[in-house]
C-alpha cells in the first residue's frame, strides 16, 4: 500500500512538473470568411515575411479571387513591384545566403498552420523578447533558440522576460514591454491575427467550401443509410 502510494505522488509530481512547463498559448481568431483580414494579411505577409519565407502553392491570382478583391488592386497594394499576377509567392532569397545568415534555408510557409496551428503562430509572432545571450540579441518563449529573428520589432516594440515564481514556487517568465513599437498593444493584435489569419487560408484555400459541400455529403450518407436500411428489411423479411 505504501509502494503504491509513493508510486501515485511520484506519477502526480511529474505531471505538475510537465504541466509548469507548458507554454499557454494564445488564442488566435481565425475567420476565413473576413476578406478584409485576408487582403491585409496576404499585404503583411508580402512585407514582412516573403523576403525570407516562400509560399509558393498559391499564386496571387488564387488569392485575389478568393478574397474578392480586384486583379490590379492585388498588383499595385499587396504583390510586390514587378509580379505577375501569375506568381508563386517566391522569396528572393536564395538558399547560399540564407544558410550564411541564418544557418539554413527558411521553411516554405505553404503548411505551417496547419503543421503548427492558429494558435501556436499567434503566439509565437508576439512572444520575442530582448536576449544579449542570443547571436541575434532575442529569443522567443514559444520557440527557444529559434533561427529567425524579430521581423515585426518595430511595430511591437522591445520586450523583456521577467522570471518569476507562482505560488506553488514553480518559475515561469512574463514578458513585459519596455519599448513600445509604432502600433499599440491593440493594433499589434490585430495585425498579427490578420498575418496568421492569412497563413491559415493559405494552408487551406478550399476550407469554406469544404465546410459547405461536407453539410451535403452528410445528408446524402444519412438518407442513404434510412434506405439502405428499409432496403435491408424488405429482402429479410420472408427469412424470418
Amino acid at each position: 500500500m505504501k509502494n503504491l502510494t509513493a508510486l501515485l505522488l511520484l506519477l502526480l509530481l511529474s505531471f505538475g512538473v510537465t504541466a509548469s512547463e507548458d507554454i499557454e498559448l494564445q488564442e488566435a481568431s481565425i475567420d476565413l470568411s473576413n476578406n478584409a483580414s485576408l487582403q491585409r494579411g496576404a499585404k503583411h505577409f508580402v512585407t514582412y515575411c516573403l523576403g525570407c519565407h516562400s509560399i509558393k502553392h498559391i499564386r496571387y491570382l488564387r488569392i485575389a479571387l478568393d478574397t474578392d478583391v480586384d486583379q490590379k488592386k492585388m498588383l499595385k497594394d499587396i504583390a510586390p513591384e514587378g509580379a505577375s499576377i501569375y506568381d508563386q509567392l517566391h522569396s528572393a532569397m536564395n538558399k547560399h545566403d540564407a544558410e550564411k545568415w541564418f544557418g539554413t534555408q527558411p521553411p516554405d510557409l505553404s503548411l505551417i498552420a496547419r503543421s503548427r496551428g492558429a494558435d501556436w503562430l499567434y503566439s509565437y509572432l508576439k512572444s520575442y523578447y530582448t536576449d544579449p545571450k542570443s547571436p541575434r540579441g532575442v529569443n522567443n518563449l514559444v520557440f527557444q533558440d529559434t533561427a529567425m529573428p524579430n521581423p515585426l520589432w518595430q511595430l511591437q516594440g522591445e520586450q523583456h522576460a521577467e522570471h518569476k515564481k507562482n505560488i506553488w514556487g514553480d518559475e515561469y517568465t512574463n514578458l513585459v514591454l519596455k519599448e513600445p513599437g509604432t502600433l499599440s498593444a491593440g493594433e499589434f493584435d490585430i495585425f498579427v491575427n490578420d498575418l496568421v489569419n492569412f497563413l491559415v487560408y493559405v494552408g487551406e484555400p478550399v476550407q469554406l467550401e469544404r465546410q459547405r459541400i461536407g453539410k451535403y455529403v452528410i445528408f446524402y450518407i444519412l438518407m442513404f443509410l434510412v434506405v439502405a436500411y428499409l432496403l435491408k428489411k424488405e429482402y429479410w423479411k420472408k427469412i424470418h
